[in-house]
């Protein structure tokens, strides 16, 4: 999933210009999951997993780094983007993001040209059909792009386990949200709370 455009971005980087700082949040952690790095706990958190980045051959962005080495115990991702660390880390993100003119000063939103940018890219990349043949760097640039459409083609179980992906009650059923919100796809809602842990891959 290379790019043409003239300034190629990291996956975490297009999430937050696209849909904030919960999409590159979310963008870390699916960083981290394939690598063992994190895990589902309690329904709507992630717990760190066994691996640690220094046992990979490409280290995680340094927004995952902080990330995990931010759950100290399980955490939701909303508890996550609110954790001191956390914001920093996309603090240092955002300032050569703005330097770029991508975020406009002082409240940091996307420019215009910054979510031409986005929309172009996602135009470029489309969902793709299967999750199969997909290297993680394309993993994570589709979900950067597309959101939880993506989270549940490529990590259904893990996003749902771990809040990234919203449930609904229909008639006593607990199902997956079919109507994301925003332009990428992330929802707001996060799990926090009861009920047993867990690993398990998709």
């Amino acid at each position: 999933m290379s790019d043409g455009t003239a300034v190629r971005r990291e996956p975490h980087e297009i999430a937050l210009l696209g849909d904030g700082p919960r999409a590159a949040v979310t963008v870390a952690a699916v960083d981290l999951y394939p690598r063992g790095m994190v895990e589902p706990d309690r329904p709507g958190t992630i717990r760190a997993g066994i691996a640690d980045a220094g046992s990979a051959e490409r280290p995680p962005s340094p927004l995952a780094q902080e990330a995990h080495a931010c759950l100290h115990e399980p955490a939701g991702l909303r508890t996550l983007v609110r954790h001191p660390d956390v914001r920093l880390a996309l603090a240092l993100i955002r300032i050569p993001l703005a330097e770029a003119g991508l975020l406009r000063y002082p409240l940091l939103g996307p420019t215009r040209g910054a979510r031409r940018q986005v929309r172009e890219l996602r135009q470029l990349h489309p969902l793709p059909a299967s999750r199969r043949r997909l290297t993680d760097d394309d993993r994570l640039l589709a979900v950067a792009l597309h959101g939880e459409a993506a989270l549940r083609l490529l990590v259904p179980r893990f996003a749902l386990r771990a809040g990234l992906i919203r449930r609904v009650e229909v008639g006593g059923k607990t199902l997956l949200k079919h109507s994301p919100r925003g332009p990428g796809g992330y929802g707001g809602y996060t799990y926090c709370g009861g009920g047993g842990g867990g690993g398990g891959g998709d």
